[in-house]
């Protein structure tokens, strides 16, 4: 047997005693079954454990470190040693629609090693508001044309037919890089294509990026509850549990038709504003550009129970920077950007002690502001300073030279709020 083998058979063995034991408290105060449906006690369990870890499953298992320096091991210790039950963007593709199949073949293996040591963790995939001419190297199968009733053919994706016709958002993303339109045929069939395969490989919910984006030509949001409609059918039968949670970007507050949310919950960056009195920090405040914070719509929720407002995440959104990184925002112009950077960024260049204190603090404001918040942790992200091109949370050590050590504030913050919920 192979020395990386045996290291991750007693790995897995390790989390699932940690999980029986350490973990037990946590399991008999927390409900986090659900199936076919689910319920809003539930979403908001894992929601309350959610940590954003992108790519996290494009890595193999046997192969280290992966490409950002990690051991993908030390990411699936982090995991299950923080008792994490939502993991958002781990299988993704922005661009590099060729790499499909890689990923998923990695996905596979990894998705079933966290799920054997925690049966209940919930993987996201996301499908973004990107297409690229790469998906020219995709065959449609012909599963994709019966789901459409179109005649089967020996074709590949047409990136040409995904496009607005009119021209808008072509070239969005740079030459050959578009803003697909999700009232044409073509772009349902890749978006559904796309999340088949995701929950074969063991996803129980998909990010849809920036829904405004894509629904620009789809009045009612008719392409949107045709291709989600699809998605929750397959779900029905072929997901875990029977179910795949749907979520966007929801700068308006999100998407109604007719009563009914589109989505099982929203999501939407932090938005922090500066402290313009306290250089490199950053606050929470309600109304602040377009947050979502005591705006999020309701209705009714696909798993039909009814909310004047649907639960929703905020996370620690990559960007890029700003043409001025470190320097502020001038006073009658806030930006998306925190002293020049994205959120991610922002964070990652603070002291060790204020990342550790502002998790907190963020988890506390959302708490007192808006109960129907969720602060998802930063786990794994890319990130845009000159020296830095990717935060992770892991401990520093060999298994992750660069690791920034957040990993024992992330634990702090959620063992206080069980301990709290414990109290009520």
């Amino acid at each position: 047997m192979k020395i990386e083998t045996l290291i991750l058979k007693r790995l897995c063995l390790w989390a699932a005693l940690t999980l029986s034991v350490v973990g037990a408290t946590c399991a008999r105060s927390q409900d986090y079954k659900f199936d076919t449906t689910i319920s809003r006690a539930v979403l908001e369990n894992y929601l309350a454990r959610s940590i954003s870890f992108t790519e996290l499953l494009h890595d193999d298992l046997n192969q280290s470190p992966n490409r950002h320096g990690v051991d993908p091991r030390d990411n699936l210790r982090l995991l299950l040693d923080s008792h994490a039950k939502f993991v958002g963007r781990a299988l993704m593709l922005w661009g590099r629609e060729t790499n499909l199949n890689r990923f998923l073949q990695t996905a596979r293996p990894f998705a079933a090693r966290l799920h054997q040591a925690d049966p209940e963790m919930i993987l996201q995939a996301a499908e973004f508001e990107i297409v690229t001419t790469n998906v020219e190297g995709i065959s449609v199968p012909d599963w994709v044309f019966t789901e459409f009733g179109q005649p089967a053919a020996s074709r590949p994706f047409r990136y040409a037919e995904m496009l607005y016709p009119d021209g808008r958002f072509v070239n969005h993303w740079g030459n050959g890089s578009s803003v697909p339109d999700m009232s044409r045929l073509e772009t349902r069939m890749w978006f559904y294509f796309l999340a088949r395969n995701y929950i074969d490989v063991g996803i129980e919910a998909i990010h849809f990026g920036q829904v405004g984006l894509m629904d620009k030509n789809d009045s009612g949001h008719a392409g949107w509850i045709d291709m989600l409609s699809r998605v929750r059918s397959y779900a029905d039968n072929h997901a875990r549990r029977h179910l795949v949670l749907c979520d966007a970007h929801a700068p308006t507050g999100g998407f109604v038709e007719g009563g009914k949310l589109l989505f099982d919950f929203h999501s939407f960056p932090l938005r922090i504003a500066e402290s313009p009195d306290h250089p490199g920090e950053g606050f929470l405040k309600v109304g602040y550009l377009d947050s979502i914070y005591n705006r999020s719509k309701g209705g009714v929720a696909p798993s039909g129970w009814t909310c004047e407002h649907l639960p929703y995440l905020v996370e620690f959104d990559n960007f890029g920077r700003s043409r001025r990184p470190g320097q502020p925002n001038p006073p009658d112009k806030p930006s998306i950007f925190c002293w020049g950077y994205d959120e991610i960024t922002w964070f990652a260049l603070r002291e060790k002690a204020y990342r550790s204190n502002w998790l907190e603090y963020a988890w506390n404001w959302l708490r007192q502001t808006d109960t129907n918040g969720h602060l998802e942790m930063p786990g794994s992200r890319v990130a845009s300073a000159a020296n830095l091109r990717w935060y992770s949370a892991n401990d520093p050590g060999p298994a992750a030279p660069a690791g920034f050590g957040d990993e024992a504030a992330i634990r702090a913050v959620w063992k206080n709020d069980a301990a709290a919920s414990a109290q009520k």
